[in-house]
C-alpha cells in the first residue's frame, strides 16, 4: 500500500507554474498554432466563407488536391542513428542563389482579398526569413511594391501568357526592371478549373454585398473592416475586373499558349525561367530539352484539372529523366516539415507553398507568415534530425518509402 498525506502548501507551489498574461490577442492566438492545420482552423474563423473557401479549395470535387496530401501522409521514413545532428544545415541553392530554408512562397492570386497586408506581408516575411517569394501575375500588390517590401531578397514572378500578350510582355519587362531574378512561366492553365466552392459562394471580385454575405460578416467584422478601410483591390495585369474568379481567369488565360509563345518570353527576359505545371515526364524531358533553368512539378494545387497526378508521386521518375540537367521542383499538397523533407531526399531541388503561406496570412497578417515559416522550419529541423541528416545533401532516397495506395491497373 502507497502512504498517502496531506501535501503542505509549500509542496504545491512547485507545481504552480503561470506564464505571464499576453494582452497581444494576435500573438497570443499564433503562438498557440503549433502546425499549419492549426493555422488554417484559425483562418477559417476569421475569414468570411468565400475568400476563405477560395484559398482552400480546388477544382471540381477536389480529388487532385486530397491525393497530394494523401500522398505525404503515405510515407515511411527511414533514419540513421548514432549520428551528431547537434547542428544541421536547412538551406538550400536554388536558381543561382542562396535560401535559408529548403521552401519559398508559391505565387497566389487575390492575396489582399485573403487578408489586407496581402502581399507586402508575404514578400516581407519572406525576406526576413531568407527565402524566396513569388509574386503572382494575378496578384493584388505591385511588382514595384513587392519589391520595396523586399528590397534585398529574392523576388521570383510568375507569369500567365494572356490573350492580350502586350499584357504579359509588358509585365515581363517591369519584373526585369525591378530586379526579380527569375520568371515562373506558367503551362497548366489553357482555361480556368471549375472551382466549384466558387461558383457556390457566388465569389466575385471585389466581394458583393449580399444577404449572404452581410450574414456571413456578423461575427467577422474585423474582415470587413479592414476591407473597407484599405485601398481598392487593384491587379497587375487586369484593367477591369468583374464577375467570378473563374470569368476573370478565362480573361486573363489562353487556350492557344504554346511553345513559340515561351521562346518570345525567353527573348524578353534577361534572368532565370522556370516552368511551373509539368505534369508528366515527357514533358519534363522536352523542357529539359529547349534548355529552360527548372521546371515546378504542379497540379496547380488540385485548382485546374481534378483527378491529375500527383506531382509527389511523379518526382522520383523526373529526377532520374531530367534531373542532372534542369532543377527540379516541387509544389501541390505540403503542409508539414516532412512533406519538404520527404521532397528533397526524392531528388527536388526545392519546394514551393501556396496553401500554407495563406492560411498564416489569413490567420494573422504578417505575424502569421512569420508563424507559418517558423512551423515548417522548425518540423524541417527536427525531421532531419531523427533521420540522421545534418544538410539537405544528405537526404537520400534511401530515407524514404513512397507507400502505395492508389496502383494503376494494367492496360490492355
Amino acid at each position: 500500500m502507497v502512504k498517502r498525506q496531506v501535501p503542505r502548501p509549500v509542496d504545491l507551489l512547485e507545481y504552480l507554474r503561470f506564464k505571464p498574461p499576453t494582452f497581444d490577442r494576435r500573438a497570443r492566438r499564433l503562438a498557440d498554432a503549433l502546425t499549419v492545420a492549426d493555422l488554417r482552423s484559425i483562418a477559417k474563423r476569421r475569414t468570411p466563407r468565400a475568400a476563405f473557401d477560395y484559398t482552400d479549395g480546388s477544382a471540381e470535387a477536389e480529388i487532385s488536391i486530397t491525393r497530394a496530401r494523401q500522398a505525404f501522409a503515405d510515407v515511411e521514413f527511414h533514419p540513421r542513428v548514432l549520428r551528431d545532428v547537434s547542428h544541421v544545415d536547412t538551406s538550400a541553392t536554388v536558381l543561382g542563389g542562396r535560401s535559408e530554408l529548403p521552401f519559398g512562397i508559391a505565387p497566389t492570386g487575390f492575396t489582399r482579398l485573403m487578408q489586407t497586408e496581402g502581399e507586402t506581408a508575404g514578400a516581407g516575411a519572406a525576406g526576413a526569413a531568407g527565402i524566396p517569394f513569388t509574386l503572382s501575375t494575378l496578384g493584388t500588390t505591385s511588382i514595384e511594391d513587392v519589391k520595396a517590401a523586399n528590397p534585398t531578397g529574392r523576388n521570383w514572378f510568375q507569369l500567365y501568357v494572356m490573350r492580350q500578350r502586350e499584357i504579359s510582355y509588358a509585365l515581363v519587362e517591369r519584373a526585369a526592371q525591378a530586379g526579380f531574378e527569375t520568371l515562373f512561366f506558367t503551362v497548366d492553365t489553357p482555361v480556368a478549373g471549375a472551382r466549384l466552392r466558387d461558383k457556390r459562394n457566388g465569389f466575385s471580385i471585389p466581394p458583393q454585398l449580399t444577404l449572404g454575405t452581410v450574414v456571413d460578416a456578423i461575427p467577422r467584422p474585423w474582415w470587413w473592416y479592414d476591407f473597407l478601410t484599405t485601398p481598392k483591390l487593384e491587379f497587375a495585369s487586369l484593367s477591369a475586373t468583374g464577375g467570378t474568379v473563374g470569368d476573370l481567369l478565362d480573361m486573363a488565360m489562353d487556350p492557344s499558349i504554346s511553345f513559340e509563345d515561351l521562346e518570345i518570353i525567353r527573348g524578353l527576359w534577361p534572368g532565370k525561367i522556370a516552368i511551373k505545371g509539368v505534369q508528366s515526364v515527357a514533358d519534363a524531358r522536352a523542357f529539359a530539352d529547349a534548355g529552360v533553368d527548372a521546371i515546378v512539378l504542379s497540379n496547380h494545387g488540385g485548382r485546374q484539372l481534378d483527378r491529375a497526378p500527383i506531382p509527389f508521386h511523379l518526382l522520383p521518375d523526373v529526377v532520374r529523366e531530367v534531373g542532372n540537367d534542369v532543377e527540379v521542383m516541387i509544389d501541390t499538397g505540403i503542409m508539414n516539415g516532412a512533406d519538404v523533407v520527404a521532397s528533397i531526399a526524392l531528388g527536388a531541388r526545392f519546394t514551393l507553398v501556396g496553401r500554407a503561406y495563406l492560411y498564416g496570412l489569413m490567420a494573422g497578417g504578417r505575424a502569421g507568415v512569420d508563424r507559418m515559416i517558423a512551423i515548417l522550419s522548425e518540423e524541417i529541423v527536427r525531421t532531419m534530425k531523427l533521420l540522421g541528416a545534418h544538410s539537405l545533401e544528405e537526404l537520400t532516397p534511401e530515407h524514404v518509402t513512397q507507400l502505395e495506395r492508389l496502383v494503376p491497373r494494367a492496360r490492355a
